[in-house]
C-alpha cells in the first residue's frame, strides 16, 4: 500500500473521529507532509517506537499506541498465562493519555495493567516490573527528544528493554493488525473488574528508594559533608524532580538548589531548545543559579530521568560540562577505588559498557583488577549481561554505562537510572570535597594517570523516506570500501556487526563476533583509537563516534581533530 492509499484508509476508518479527520483534511493538499505521515508504519523494535505526535501511520497517536499494545497483548497471551503489565509515563504531551489507552487495551485482552498514579522515571518502571513480578512493562516517553515527540518502550519480565527476538515477535503480531483492530475497555469498567490498578508511592517508590540508598559506598562521609556540599539540580521539566531530590535528602545531602524555572512538568519544555542533558543549552539556567549560590557542581536529568548530565566548577571558577564518557569514568573510578579502599571490591567484579563508549574504562578496570565487557549500543544489552552474570555466577556486576549519559550501579534496575546516577555523582563530589578536591580535579587526575581519552560524536539528521535511503546508502558504501587509514592512523581491524565479522586488515583473517546483528561499523585503530558509524535506533540520524587517546593533552587534541575531519568524509558520497 502506498502512502496515499494509507491516508485514504485512515480517512475512511476513522470517520467518527472529527479531530483526526480535521487534521487529515488540513494536510490533503500537502503531498510531502502526507508522504511523511503515511509512507510507513511507525517502526517497532528493541527500543519500542518513537515519533512525532500527530495523525498518521508514521506518527505517535492514540491509534498507533493502541495497535502496538494489541500486538503486545497478543504476544503476551500466547506466551504467558494470566499476564500483568506495569505502565509508567513522563511529562510529555499526551503521555498520561497514552498510558491509560495502553491500560485499556491490555484490560480488554484480559491482561492486568498496573499504572503509576503520576509521572515516574524509567528506573521505577524497570524496578516495578521486577518488584511486582509482572510479565512486561511499558513506559510512555521520548526520552530526550524535542517536545513534538513521544514514544512507547517495552520491557520484559527482567526489567530490561525487550531484546531483538522478542521485539521481532511483537512486531509480527502488530503487523497483522489494522489501525482499528485493537480491543479497548472503558477504564471505569476495567478498574471495577480489577484489570486496571493504580500504583501509588507506598506500592513501589518506597522500596525502590530504600534499595537505591544501599548503593551508597561511603555513607558516613556523605553525612558529614552533605550539609556543606553545594549542588544545583534541574529536572528539565521532567520526572526526576521528586525522586532525585528525595534520594539526595535521604542520604544526607541537603544543600540542593533546584532550578525553579525547570522544576515543574512542562510538555513544551519552554525554557530549553531540547530537554537533553547532552546539550550545553540545557545547563544555562542551572549554571546561572550555581553562580548565584556558589555551587560546586550542577546536574540535570532528562524528562524520563534515565540520563544524567554534569557540570563542574574548574580551578578558574568557571563551569565545565563533562561528557557522558567522563561522567561514567568518574563514577567508575569512584566506585572501584572506594570499594578497593574499603575492602569490598569482589574478586570477580565486572563492568559493562557499550562499544562506542570510551576505552578509558579499560585501564581504570585493569588497575583495580576488574573485568570489562563491551556490548552493543542500547542499555538492554547491559541488562542482559547482568542477568548472565546472575544466572552463571561468573561475575559480580559493579557498574554499567553508555557514552550517551546513561549509568547504573544496581542490579534491581535493568535500565539506565538517573536517580542512581544522581546519588553516585553527589556522593563522589562529597567524598572528594572531604579530601579538598573538586570533581574537576579528580577528572584531571584520571587523565594524568591513565592518559587523555578524548572523543567527538557527530550526529547527522536525515529525516523522512529520503533520509532512510541516504543512511542505508552511506552504510553500504562504507562497507564496500572500508578505510585503511583515518587521520593518518592505520585501521587495524574492521568490525562489521551486521555481518558478524571482525577482519584484521594486515592478515585478512576473519573471526566471528559475539554480538547479535546490528547495522554498525567499528574501526579499531592502531594505538587503541576507534571510529564507529551507525544509524540511530530511535532518531532519524546517523552517528559517527571518534575516540582517541594520548599521554599528552595537546597531542590528543591534534589527533582528534585530524581523525574527526577524515572520518566525516566517510559519510559523504
Amino acid at each position: 500500500m502506498n502512502y496515499r492509499e494509507a491516508y485514504e484508509g485512515w480517512y475512511k476508518q476513522l470517520a467518527d473521529d472529527p479531530a483526526t479527520i480535521a487534521e487529515l483534511t488540513a494536510i490533503a493538499a500537502d503531498e510531502k507532509e502526507m508522504e511523511d505521515r503515511f509512507y510507513q508504519n511507525l517502526s517497532f523494535g528493541t527500543a519500542g517506537m518513537r515519533g512525532v505526535l500527530g495523525a498518521g501511520t508514521n506518527r505517535m497517536n492514540v491509534y498507533t499506541v493502541r495497535r502496538a499494545t494489541q500486538g503486545l497483548a497478543d504476544y503476551l497471551n500466547t506466551h504467558t498465562k494470566s499476564p500483568s503489565v506495569v505502565i509508567a509515563y513522563d511529562s510529555r504531551r499526551l503521555s498520561d493519555l497514552f498510558a491509560m489507552e495502553t491500560a485499556r487495551v491490555l484490560a480488554a485482552n484480559g491482561i492486568v495493567a498496573k499504572v503509576f498514579d503520576a509521572l515516574r522515571p524509567v528506573a521505577l518502571l524497570s524496578f516495578g516490573v521486577r518488584y511486582l513480578q509482572a510479565d512486561a512493562g511499558v513506559v510512555i516517553t521520548a526520552s530526550h527528544n524535542p517536545p513534538q515527540y513521544n514514544g512507547y518502550k517495552v520491557y520484559g519480565p527482567d526489567g530490561a528493554q525487550i531484546g531483538p527476538e522478542t521485539a521481532d515477535e511483537v512486531t509480527v503480531a502488530i503487523d497483522r493488525l489494522s489501525i482499528t483492530d485493537a480491543k479497548t475497555m472503558p477504564a471505569g469498567e476495567a478498574m471495577a473488574r480489577g484489570l486496571i490498578a493504580i500504583i501509588g508511592d507506598a506500592d513501589v517508590d518506597d522500596e525502590y528508594m530504600r534499595r537505591v540508598k544501599t548503593l551508597s559506598i561511603n555513607p558516613d562521609v556523605v553525612r558529614r559533608e552533605g550539609q556543606t556540599l553545594n549542588i544545583v539540580y534541574t529536572p528539565l521539566h521532567g520526572s526526576g524532580n521528586i525522586p532525585v531530590r528525595r534520594i539526595l535528602r535521604e542520604i544526607g545531602i541537603t544543600n540542593v538548589s533546584v532550578v525553579k524555572q525547570q522544576e515543574l512538568p512542562d510538555p513544551n519544555f519552554s525554557t530549553i531548545k531540547v530537554p537533553n542533558p547532552e546539550d550545553p543549552g540545557a545547563f544555562t539556567l542551572a549554571i546561572q543559579r550555581a553562580n548565584e549560590v556558589g555551587a560546586e557542581v550542577c546536574f540535570a536529568t532528562d524528562p524520563d530521568c534515565d540520563r544524567l548530565g554534569v557540570a563542574v566548577r574548574d580551578a578558574g571558577g568557571s563551569f565545565r560540562l563533562l561528557t557522558g564518557n567522563q561522567i561514567g569514568c568518574l563514577m567508575l573510578y569512584y566506585i572501584l577505588s572506594s570499594k578497593k579502599a574499603n575492602g569490598t571490591l569482589p574478586a570477580n567484579g565486572a563492568v559493562v559498557k557499550s562499544i562506542v563508549s570510551t576505552q578509558l574504562a579499560q585501564p581504570i578496570c585493569d588497575a583495580h583488577g576488574v573485568e570489562l565487557f563491551d556490548t552493543l549500543t542500547g542499555f538492554k544489552f547491559i541488562g542482559e549481561k547482568i542477568q548472565q552474570f546472575e544466572d552463571t555466577g561468573s561475575h559480580t556486576f559493579l557498574f554499567g554505562f553508555e557514552e550517551s549519559y546513561g549509568y547504573l550501579s544496581s542490579t534491581f534496575v535493568r535500565d539506565k537510572d538517573g536517580v542512581n546516577a544522581s546519588l553516585l555523582i553527589a556522593e563522589a563530589a562529597a567524598f572528594y570535597k572531604a579530601q579538598g578536591k573538586t570533581l574537576a580535579d579528580v577528572m584531571n587526575e584520571i587523565f594524568e594517570t591513565y592518559g587523555y581519552y578524548l572523543e567527538n560524536v557527530i550526529s547527522t539528521t536525515m529525516p523522512g523516506v529520503d533520509g532512510l535511503k541516504l543512511m542505508a546508502d552511506a552504510m553500504a558504501r562504507i562497507r564496500l570500501n572500508p578505510p585503511r587509514t583515518i587521520g593518518g592512523v592505520a585501521v587495524a581491524q574492521v568490525l562489521d556487526i551486521q555481518a558478524g565479522t571482525k577482519t584484521t586488515l594486515a592478515t585478512g583473517e576473519t573471526e566471528a563476533l559475539p554480538y547479535p546483528p546490528s547495522d554498525v561499523l567499528y574501526f579499531a585503530m592502531e594505538g587503541g583509537h576507534f571510529v564507529c558509524v551507525r544509524p540511530s535506533g530511535t532518531e532519524p540520524k546517523i552517528k559517527l563516534y571518534v575516540n582517541v587517546n594520548h599521554p599528552v593533552l595537546a597531542e590528543a587534541d591534534t589527533l582528534l581533530a585530524a581523525m574527526t575531519a577524515d572520518a566525516e568524509q566517510l559519510l559523504k558520497a
